[in-house]
């Protein structure tokens, strides 16, 4: 079966029957038309005798589709961004991105700025296509851009366009067959049992109380920055509320979540008599344990764990710190303790804040090595069954 195909977007006409093309005027039997609605919903209608007469019905149906008012705010949006400078989309793309902490905000002005921009900054929105997508990812290769950088650049870039693509500028999104990078973030390296112990009594009270935290509650370096003795909602919970952010040094809602909304962690016995006895030693500001040394009024900084870190790393000779270990290690620990006594990795993730699943499960599927043995000794004792 033949089918002509008419002006774009027209649609075509075609005949079911064995006769070449070449004979439709003088074979009997009747054209078909097929073209898409105005919800773009493919349609089929029959009993054309001639082509005139399908060719007509099918300029009828372009025509009211293309003078509806859906089409004519499509046909505006298209003319007003299509020709817009991806610089200047971007700048009023990013007035709506309202729920970005300032943090997030930091994080994708330098993704623009060193990686973006500099390619697409006077490109037309209209122009963009898959090859346009494709050619960005392998300039990013070809110039050693980093896996992990390369992912963040491409989830922007996919965030824009497919806000274009909502807005009819695209009739295909240009992201369709493009290949993402592959990020595959490396294997945390975690502490065991005894060098956890070395390295956080290498620390003053403040590392030490900090490590705790992480180590013990699964908190993030902001989060135990933030340590309130309010928080202390029951002797084996502590309720993780607020963050100091790096950014703006002062305390911020936590990530992933909005202003008010908290988590609830287990609390061992050691990490609250390490809460307990700090706030006896050195006392609160308003609940707070860590405050500015230099000024009360202000947040703990995080520069200055960075700078307690550095030193128990120059120790070196006197703490077992594994190799390539970084502070994070401490919070890695926590997932560590709870996945190897068995604990659900479904809480696990809920009590370390990850925004899904996923992510824990592709940071600490390593330290669950025994499951796909496990489960391979249970399906054999069904199978002989």
């Amino acid at each position: 079966m033949a089918t002509i195909n008419l002006v774009r977007g027209m649609g075509s006409f075609y005949k079911e029957c064995e006769h070449p093309e070449s004979r439709w005027l003088r074979c009997p039997h009747e054209y078909k038309i097929r073209y898409r609605n105005a919800a773009g919903k493919q349609t089929e209608e029959s009993g054309f005798a001639t082509q005139d007469k399908a060719k007509a019905r099918l300029a009828e149906v372009y025509q009211a589709r293309k003078n509806s008012p859906q089409s004519q705010r499509k046909a505006e949006r298209i003319q007003k961004y299509g020709s817009m400078q991806f610089h200047e989309y971007v700048e009023e793309w990013k007035a709506g991105q309202r729920h970005l902490s300032p943090q997030s905000l930091r994080h994708l002005d330098s993704l623009l700025d060193h990686h973006l921009s500099p390619v697409f900054r006077s490109r037309r929105m209209g122009t963009f296509d898959h090859k346009v997508v494709d050619a960005f990812i392998q300039t990013m290769e070809r110039n050693g851009v980093g896996l992990a950088t390369q992912s963040n650049a491409f989830d922007k870039l996919k965030s824009i366009l497919l806000d274009a693509h909502r807005l009819g500028l695209y009739d295909a999104s240009p992201l369709d067959g493009v290949a993402p990078p592959q990020y595959d973030p490396k294997r945390a390296v975690i502490p065991s049992r005894t060098q956890l112990q070395g390295i956080r009594m290498a620390g003053d009270d403040t590392f030490r109380l900090i490590a705790d935290l992480m180590s013990g509650c699964g908190l993030r370096n902001g989060e135990a920055a933030a340590v309130n003795l309010k928080n202390l909602v029951a002797d084996d919970v502590y309720r993780v509320t607020e963050q100091v952010n790096q950014t703006t040094k002062d305390y911020a809602p936590l990530k992933h979540r909005k202003e008010g909304e908290y988590r609830d962690v287990p609390l061992p016995t050691r990490t609250r008599l390490s809460i307990l006895s700090y706030a006896d030693t050195y006392g609160t500001v308003d609940g707070y344990l860590l405050r500015h040394p230099r000024d009360l009024s202000k947040p703990y900084p995080y520069h200055l764990l960075h700078n307690q870190w550095q030193r128990v790393v120059k120790q070196s000779d006197d703490v077992d710190i594994p190799e390539g270990m970084v502070v994070y290690g401490l919070r890695h620990f926590f997932a560590s303790n709870c996945l190897s006594h068995n604990l659900p990795i479904t809480d696990v993730a809920e009590w370390m804040g990850h925004k899904s699943i996923d992510v824990t499960f592709k940071i600490y599927r390593h330290l669950m090595p025994g499951s796909m043995g496990r489960a391979a000794q249970v399906l054999d004792l069904g199978l002989a069954a």
